[in-house]
């Protein structure tokens, strides 16, 4: 059991490597806003659990019929190319 414990904290990510995935995902998302803002609507980042990256559309695009499609060909697409870690972006 000793060694089941030792490897699942070897493999979470500390704080230090959250906070700086946190921080490039805050990066793309400010680089990405603007092609959002442009049509009235606008992204939020919500959190970074393990891969995976939690957004909240606002404004024009929340309720958008092509919501769904911008979150997954634009900024999840996006997300990834920039920052690997990533391996999906979800819509809170």
């Amino acid at each position: 059991m000793l060694w089941q414990r030792n490897l699942i904290a070897f493999t979470t990510p500390g704080k230090e490597e959250r906070n700086k995935m946190r921080e490039e995902v805050e990066k793309v998302i400010a680089q990405i806003r603007p092609l959002l803002q442009r049509d009235g609507g606008d992204i939020e980042l919500v959190e970074t659990e393990g891969d995976t990256v939690k957004v909240k559309l606002t404004g024009a695009c929340r309720g958008c019929p092509m919501a769904a499609m911008t979150l997954k060909n634009h900024v999840e697409r996006i997300l990834k190319e920039t920052v690997p870690a990533i391996k999906e972006v979800i819509a809170e």
